[in-house]
């Protein structure tokens, strides 16, 4: 992963996230400015694997011209093995390693977070993948199950089979998303591993990533929720790297954006079913109506037709005015970043991020 660093400044990557970013959306992000680099969503591995051809499509059909590694999960070496072997026959950058997903049914197969549990598992897991894979492996993972107290053994585990680089989001898998993040741990990680870590959660805008990137002189940053939010995240953060005042886009650009997703999404249906592509659109809506009033909430939940959906959109964003920088630090889907936006926090660089 080393090689894929850029001189001047950290990564950006756009984090996976299940059933939001799949190709249609690398595509709408790509045009915005985009990632470094892209990350499917992950490949649920079992004993009859086959990819996800939906996924696989993100793969074989990325022309952002941007690298993409693929994401697997799973509890069974083997299996994982298996299923990297199958996955090296597309153009992909490597293979990374789901260690964080926090859902409780993915976690009571033993898999994503809920491996963390299990730090023999882990060892043993990143063994087998680690001599399976010739070129670049990659993980990312959680600071621990229940505690950050198991992080230690973690990191010990990740610096024994030199894996390529670390991807860590700053919380708990018992976290999910409701805490302020841990920068001291990811400092930790960069103090001790010799591969680069990339730091993530809770960058829900340019000045949090880049405070966030600061605190713990990680390599880079994943930025998931707040690419939903804002896909300029990423020419944002580049901009303040360079010394340039960011753009901030307007409603008028978030329409746009709006209308390019649902139109590719549209474009990727074998047949198109309004219904479903509605409830597909609103997954992704409710990330970025956040802080933009209640009312244009409710009516995106609330809505069934496409004439609606435009209707609603075109009504409450058809205009110049800028979009707000942040969401609401209370919202159902941000909180706890208030934390990275301090600039106290920041006094003494790192080093009082390591010691909190």
């Amino acid at each position: 992963m080393r090689d894929f660093l850029p001189h001047d400044r950290p990564a950006l990557v756009l984090a996976p996230m299940q059933s939001v970013t799949d190709l249609p959306f690398m595509r709408v992000c790509a045009r915005r400015g985009g990632p470094d680099w892209f990350v499917t969503e992950f490949f649920r591995v079992h004993h009859a694997f086959r990819p996800d051809r939906y996924i696989l499509r993100s793969i074989d059909e990325n022309s952002t011209g941007r690298p993409i590694f693929a994401q697997i999960i799973g509890s069974e070496p083997a299996h994982m093995v298996d299923a990297i072997r199958q996955l090296q026959h597309h153009p992909i950058a490597g293979i990374d390693l789901n260690l964080g997903c926090p859902s409780p049914t993915v976690c009571g197969k033993s898999a994503g977070g809920g491996l963390l549990r299990q730090p023999q598992e882990v060892d043993r897991m990143i063994g087998a993948l680690r001599d399976a894979i010739p070129g670049r492996f990659t993980v990312k993972t959680r600071v621990g199950y229940h505690h950050e107290d198991e992080f230690s053994a973690l990191l010990e585990i990740f610096r024994k089979h030199a894996i390529d680089g670390l991807t860590i989001h700053g919380r708990t898998v018992a976290d999910r998303y409701q805490t302020p993040v841990r920068p001291h741990c990811v400092l930790r990680a960069v103090n001790i591993l010799a591969c680069p870590v990339v730091a993530n959660g809770n960058v829900v805008n340019a000045q949090s990533g880049k405070n966030y990137q600061t605190m713990t002189n990680a390599h880079g940053l994943m930025i998931g929720r707040g690419a939903i939010r804002n896909p300029w995240i990423f020419d944002q953060l580049r901009a303040l790297y360079a010394g340039t005042a960011p753009t901030q886009p307007t409603a008028r650009d978030l329409l746009e954006y709006i209308e390019d997703l649902y139109h590719e999404l549209a474009r990727e249906s074998k047949t198109y079913d309004e219904k479903n592509h509605i409830q597909r659109m609103k997954k992704t809506m409710l990330y970025i109506v956040q802080g933009m009033g209640d009312v244009f909430e409710e009516a995106i939940r609330r809505m069934q037709r496409e004439e609606e959906f435009f209707a609603i959109c075109r009504a409450e964003l058809d205009h110049d005015g800028l979009v707000p920088d942040l969401p609401p630090e209370k919202s159902k889907l941000f909180c706890g970043f208030n934390e990275l936006l301090h600039s106290d926090l920041l006094a003494g660089g790192s080093v009082q991020s390591e010691s909190r």
